[in-house]
């Protein structure tokens, strides 16, 4: 009975250390387009993705979640011996928290996703045998490692330069502004809105058809740009400003835009990468108060709660590093940059959602604002920046790894 309660309590600091890192790493990523682009302040920021990343975490993070993340794991290999599963999925946790809590502090923007996919990996291949790794899984999130990043790129590309001919080349530009961005704010709500829906609501369980989930995500994107609408048309000219610098009225219609997709984007990323800390943490739960691996685990409120909160702390106290590295080190963003990188970010997901390929949200907006860099040259990106960010990413899935099976070997050796 004691080794229970060592097992839950195990599992809900760990899984609260990788919340923690989920906030310091991927809800900065989601945040430094805001906070590069000068839409929103750093305080700002953090208090918008407290708010709706924690709801989105606790409403729509996954009242009944897979009890291991992705079906990585072969679990009939494990139905003798439920308790390697336990030490597996806490080694995983503390493996996946350290390597988040590595990269936070040097300011790397790594997949949280690969993280613990990569620890899940390494002690199953190494704990239980080779044959235990679902490969043809993994094979999957390799490739979408290189697919996420190009669509992402590709798409704030094409909705920069769109921007560009439309509104910033124009002889009367905030005229401009004031007739196209109602309508970048209806693709931006409507792309969030579908996010939320289909990575969402699917938690709460809360099933919508296809078909219904895009009449929905119109009708309330139409309300959103409607509203974006008559708040920019209420901004006036600013000539002093003008002078110092050509666009700032113009982006401060784009800010107006920010505020939209940095809150749509903080609630859909809340509701889907909670999972990468409560998955595991569901696993152990179920094993603990069961005795055996369950094909699916109901998931007390607490956990959800943890979660969230561990995600807005990680945020509160370690975001900074990240942000600056995504938000300002690559490339120089403004209001109507970061919009072009936020939606096309928003977009990917919504066409890997759809096809259901397993993606990073963090390769996707780094993608993104690489891609709204490339529209204005090459020489406008920092590639010293953008090659250690590379390097990081190639190493986080073998880092996550080798932590795992490090600490998968001493927890077997320690716990009961």
């Amino acid at each position: 009975m004691e080794a229970q309660y060592v097992y839950i309590g195990l599992a809900a600091l760990f899984g609260l250390f990788m919340a923690w890192g989920i906030g310091a790493n991927d809800v900065a990523n989601a945040m430094a387009t805001s906070v590069g682009s000068k839409a929103l302040t750093i305080k700002q920021a953090i208090m918008v993705a407290a708010v709706f990343e924690f709801l989105g975490a606790v409403l729509a993070g996954g009242a009944v979640t897979d009890t291991v993340r992705k079906g990585i794991v072969d679990t009939d290999l494990l139905a003798a011996t439920p308790e390697l599963l336990v030490y597996g999925m806490l080694a995983a946790l503390l493996a996946a928290g350290t390597w988040l809590f590595i990269a936070s502090k040097n300011g790397w923007p790594v997949s949280t996703t690969h993280s613990i996919i990569g620890a899940i990996v390494g002690f199953a291949a190494v704990g239980i045998g080779i044959d235990a790794v679902q490969w043809g899984k993994v094979g999957e999130i390799v490739i979408s490692w290189i697919a996420s990043p190009l669509i992402a790129g590709f798409i704030a590309y094409l909705i920069y330069q769109s921007v560009q001919r439309l509104i910033l080349r124009q002889d009367d530009p905030l005229e401009q502004a004031k007739r196209y961005v109602p309508v970048y704010i209806f693709f931006a709500a409507f792309t969030i809105t579908l996010v939320t829906i289909l990575k969402g609501l699917k938690h709460v369980g809360l099933t919508i058809s296809l078909r219904d989930s895009y009449i929905l995500a119109i009708a309330i994107a139409t309300v959103i740009a409607l509203i974006g609408a008559f708040f920019i048309r209420r901004i006036k000219p600013d000539k002093k400003a003008e002078k110092r610098q050509h666009f700032y009225t113009v982006e401060r219609v784009f800010g107006v835009l920010m505020i939209v997709t940095a809150c749509g984007m903080a609630f859909a990323h809340g509701s889907n990468d909670v999972a990468n800390a409560i998955g595991p943490l569901a696993a152990v739960i179920s094993v603990a108060q069961n005795g055996f691996i369950a094909a699916e685990s109901k998931l007390p409120i607490w956990v959800m709660i943890l979660g969230g909160g561990g995600i807005v702390i990680g945020l509160a106290t370690y975001g900074r590093h990240v942000i600056a590295t995504v938000g300002e080190k690559i490339t120089q963003l403004t209001p109507s940059r970061g919009f072009a990188a936020e939606l096309a970010a928003a977009t990917t997901i919504v066409i890997a959602t759809g096809t259901g390929m397993p993606i990073s949200t963090t390769h996707t907006l780094v993608g993104a604002v690489l891609g709204v860099g490339l529209a204005r040259g090459i020489e406008a990106i920092d590639l010293r920046v953008v090659g250690r960010i590379f390097a990081s990413w190639i190493i986080t899935i073998p880092a996550g790894a080798f932590l795992a099976i490090i600490f998968f070997f001493i927890f077997k050796t320690i716990l009961p």
